[in-house]
């Protein structure tokens, strides 16, 4: 039995330090340039790169801005491809992995820049980012992963011998690692609300709490029908990957949101922390249930992360399973409280890689698979120079092909039930008897 603090808030993101609810923006005009749909992270730099392409902009969202997944993930700062090279080759092509590998470090800087553009106080500290191989097999993937890394890209990373484990992380759960030295940490709320802020400074009204219910074109422009007033757009971006209502169907078909669920501990002494976690990287593993944990920016407690279900569950639930797993890696925090679990809609696409594109006139940027906290500000400014055609919108993320699957012909991907249940029945297990083989 899991025991909670003091402070314990379940539903709400231990970022969130305040209700997430911004002032209105009212809308001045109901013809713009480029209408903009989600304003999350990929929305709000879509809108930056539009009005300072010279285009008038607006941006629409179905909730309350910022309530999505970009204020509720890890905050874990890096890109690099989520697949090997030789499983893009097969995907796509040769030349698109090459592309896709050479590709990790401008966009991991274009956001830096950004960041540091728009004077954002996001808490971004490099501390690389290492992830933890969970058998000897998967640390020998790890190796060529890295050999290709090296070879395709100017992406610095470094093996991790199992013997040097120790000086990242206290545990002999893990067979070895890959270090992104360059990976960093940031809280994704501040990282937020200084993209709405820049947003905003420049004159782009961002409209809460108006879903989009269809889209229509006529002749060169659309009529966007919203719960609202109707709105007419030159060009419309759709922003809204593990959110993308009913109204956008042949996106949604390509793209589900697969639920992550997260936990924080209550503040622990700070001599634990040292001990079992000494380098202060993020941290992921290469096991399947993709856990994921990290320090807190102001170092006093740990957040973790990952697959405690792959459909909606109780946040009890889901709470009870992160610990559990949690005290798998380190024995020592079995008997600390939580003060936090919450979940949020990541945005999966079938060939777990993003893309960038334009069906029907709308363009998109969306499937992030896990990686948005950099590949969602960076694709959004490539879909809007892409609506704009501007030649900055060039990217090889628009090769990798956005392909439905029939495991998801409804609205709802009613195929995650099925997948849960194998994952949790037969692909964890397998996994586990791997590693204590190992």
């Amino acid at each position: 039995m899991i025991g909670w603090s003091d402070e314990a808030e379940l539903g709400r993101p231990y970022w969130w330090d305040r209700d997430r609810e911004p002032p209105p923006d009212e809308l001045d005009a109901a013809t713009v340039d480029v209408l903009i749909v989600g304003a999350g992270y990929t929305g709000l730099s879509a809108a930056i790169a539009a009005r300072d392409a010279g285009a008038t902009v607006a941006v629409v969202d179905a909730g309350i801005p910022g309530q999505g997944a970009s204020t509720r993930n890890g905050g874990m700062f890096g890109a690099h491809p989520r697949l090997g090279w030789a499983a893009l080759a097969k995907a796509f092509r040769p030349e698109t992995a090459d592309a896709l590998f050479a590709e990790a470090n401008p966009a991991l800087n274009f956001v830096k820049d950004l960041i540091q553009a728009e004077g954002i106080d996001c808490n971004l500290q490099q501390t690389g980012r290492i992830q933890l191989a969970w058998t000897k097999h998967h640390f020998e993937s790890q190796k060529v992963l890295a050999s290709h890394v090296s070879e395709k890209s100017d992406v610095d990373v470094r093996i991790v011998e199992k013997a040097d484990l120790s000086a990242e992380i206290t545990t002999d759960r893990y067979a070895g690692g890959i270090l992104f030295p360059e990976h960093c940490a940031i809280n994704p709320q501040k990282l937020y609300d200084g993209l709405l802020a820049a947003v905003r400074k420049r004159g782009v009204p961002v409209i809460a709490n108006t879903p989009v219910v269809g889209a229509t074109r006529n002749g060169g422009r659309f009529t966007v029908k919203t719960s609202g007033t109707p709105m007419t757009a030159e060009k419309v971006i759709l922003a809204t990957n593990g959110y993308t209502p009913a109204a956008f169907r042949w996106h949604q078909r390509r793209v589900f949101p697969l639920p992550s669920y997260l936990i924080a501990t209550e503040e622990l002494p700070l001599d634990l922390i040292d001990e079992i976690a000494p380098g202060k990287r993020m941290m992921v593993e290469t096991r399947a249930r993709h856990s994921y944990f990290r320090v807190s920016p102001d170092g006093k407690r740990f957040l973790f992360g990952g697959r405690a279900s792959m459909r909606d569950i109780p946040l009890e639930v889901a709470a009870k399973r992160l610990h559990q797993t949690m005290c798998e890696v380190w024995p020592a925090l079995a008997a600390t409280r939580l003060s936090h679990v919450w979940t949020g809609n990541t945005g999966y696409s079938f060939s777990h890689m993003p893309t960038v594109g334009e069906h029907d006139g709308i363009h998109y940027a969306m499937g992030y698979s896990g990686s948005g906290t950099v590949m969602a500000p960076y694709l959004g400014a490539k879909a809007a120079w892409q609506a704009l055609g501007d030649p900055r919108g060039a990217t090889a993320y628009s090769q990798t092909r956005f392909r439905p699957s029939l495991l998801h012909p409804f609205q709802r991907p009613h195929f995650l039930r099925a997948a849960d249940v194998w994952y949790r029945n037969w692909i964890d297990p397998q996994e586990n008897r791997a590693a204590r083989r190992d």
